[in-house]
């Protein structure tokens, strides 16, 4: 009869070590078996705590370890670094050449050392911060200079457009967005006119959150609310695609070829947003005043009521001037979607970090301009 005999695999065979003291500050380790992952913590402890004392060299007699992985390379080094900056030593003796090599190739990267960022003054701070101001400024004129230019030669010869990408650019930032301003409108127009309902009550003047819902949203909350929405779902859609496009090195393909980015990028996404924004904000407003008109039911008053009450406290300049905000509005959500975009780098992160600046760069713009247009509206008396 034959017997068979498997061996076991080196890396389940047992951990022996032991310490022997040759002098006053060398302390001797004698590893055997296999340094790996699941029996390493028990040696590590014990040799941290040897060397908590008075040792500050370490000498490791690897000639009987049979198996050693990464946790296991991990604790040479860990320990070759810890007293070289203890100013003491760590001499490994007997390791398998195998071993060997592949610790001095990990040890090059010398990874056990945290890095050390030096601190900034608040000074230095504000002056980055400054530069990356100015380099931002510069690259939004730049960028209106190639628009206008782009634009300017597409209104000049139509057939130039790519309307095919045009279209369903409409369709992914207007018809796929109708159901969610159509819903914040509607919840803010009920919101409103609820809240606003209850102090005037006291007053016996319910009646006039009609016109104060009226006049709100179409000259203000309106075109403001969906830019904001448009900045969180459009611009950072913009500033995703391109900046993919532009880790891809797509844009560099197309200057290649003799195309201009702009115009065959950016024009088509900016006339998409300039066609569609005005149309979602009547949508927005419409059902706002839907909502404010279920408040105002519920309070006992009839339609016909509440609808010449915002038709007498609303007139066409309040529209025009709601719709040419919406019009500048969505001039800034792509223009910074698609600059955003453009200034995406290289890494990991890049995009991530161009559409989170999209969307906040956005918001703060469209709160300036917002505030411009204020303050310009109560000059001219409009």
């Amino acid at each position: 009869m034959v017997k068979y005999q498997f061996s076991k695999p080196a890396q389940y065979n047992p951990l022996t070590w032991s310490f022997e003291s040759s002098s006053e500050d060398q302390l001797v380790l004698n590893i055997g078996g296999s340094l790996n992952s699941q029996t390493v913590g028990g040696l590590w402890k014990e040799t941290e705590d040897k060397l908590s004392g008075k040792f500050r060299n370490l000498t490791v007699d690897a000639t009987d370890i049979q198996y050693l992985d990464m946790s296991g390379q991990a604790f040479l080094l860990h320990f070759t670094s810890l007293l070289e900056r203890r100013g003491g030593k760590t001499h490994i003796k007997g390791l398998r050449r195998d071993f060997q090599d592949t610790l001095e190739q990990l040890s090059c990267f010398d990874c056990l050392d945290r890095p050390v960022y030096p601190r900034r003054s608040v000074l230095e701070e504000i002056g980055r911060a400054t530069v990356k101001l100015g380099r931002d400024a510069r690259d939004f004129f730049t960028f209106v200079g190639q628009f206008v230019s782009a634009f300017s030669h597409s209104l000049i010869r139509p057939g130039t457009i790519r309307w095919k990408d045009v279209f369903l650019h409409i369709e992914n930032v207007g018809a796929k967005a109708v159901l969610i301003v159509a819903l914040i409108g509607f919840l803010m127009g009920l919101i409103i006119s609820f809240q606003s309902a209850m102090p005037l009550r006291m007053f016996g003047a319910e009646i006039f959150v009609a016109r104060l819902l009226g006049l709100s949203m179409v000259r203000e909350l309106g075109p403001l609310v969906t830019a904001i929405i448009m900045a969180g779902r459009t611009g950072s859609s913009f500033a995703a695609e391109i900046g993919t496009m532009k880790i891809n090195e797509e844009i560099n393909a197309l200057t290649t070829m003799g195309l201009n980015p702009v115009k065959f990028l950016v024009v088509p996404r900016m006339l998409a947003a300039m066609l569609v924004m005005p149309f979602l904000t009547m949508f927005f407003i419409l059902f706002s005043l839907i909502g404010g008109a279920i408040v105002m039911l519920s309070l006992g008053y009839p339609l016909i009521t509440y609808l010449n009450q915002i038709t007498m406290s609303l007139s066409m300049v309040d529209f025009a001037g709601g719709i040419f905000k919406a019009v500048v509005f969505s001039l800034l959500v792509a223009w910074i979607g698609c600059v955003r975009g453009l200034q995406t780098t290289t890494g990991a992160r890049a995009v991530g970090l161009s559409t989170t600046s999209a969307v906040v760069s956005g918001i703060v713009l469209i709160a300036v301009v917002d505030g411009i247009f204020a303050v310009t509206f109560y000059v001219l008396g409009i």
